[in-house]
């Protein structure tokens, strides 16, 4: 499978990547089958020297079926060749790390502010459902009733069944 993704270069704390096509099964940083721009994420994203693309190329490499990485999608469709991927769901990207460990060990932490909230929308939806039941327990109480004196009528024809006995 052709995938179209990032490969690292630059020294140590200065990446700068290529971004290549290449063989799924090759490694990050070796192999690769062509070279369609580059990508430095330490330029401010207004700058122009942030990123290059051959864009032929990369709609090629797309018609022949080559699948980008996440990364490479966005980078993608910020310079509109494709259509912006959908933004994914991490909810833990709000908590900072060193309180996500916390959270973790006493799971209540991680409970209770989502609960916060959560109270809120209950009430109001409980309170048209406490209405609900009252009705209900209305015209089930003469049920139940039926039902108790039921079984005490069983319990005294039980009860003179064993007396004949």
């Amino acid at each position: 499978m052709l995938k179209m993704r990032l490969s690292m270069g630059g020294t140590k704390k200065r990446p700068v990547y290529k971004i290549v096509v290449a063989d799924s099964r090759f490694p990050r940083d070796g192999r690769f089958i062509e070279k369609l721009g580059f990508f430095n994420p330490l330029i401010p994203r207004e700058k122009k020297e942030r990123m290059g693309l051959d864009v032929e190329r990369v709609k090629y490499w797309l018609g022949q079926g080559a699948q980008p990485t996440t990364r490479v999608a966005r980078l993608l469709g910020e310079n509109e060749i494709m259509p912006m991927p959908a933004k994914g769901n991490n909810p833990q990207k709000a908590i900072p790390k060193k309180d996500r460990k916390k959270t973790d060990e006493g799971g209540e932490a991680k409970a209770d502010a989502p609960k916060t909230e959560a109270p809120k929308e209950e009430a109001k939806t409980e309170a048209p459902k406490a209405e609900a039941p009252k009705e209900e327990a209305k015209t089930e109480a003469p049920k139940e009733e039926a039902k108790t004196e039921a079984s005490k009528e069983e319990a005294k024809t039980e009860a003179s069944k064993e007396e004949a006995k």
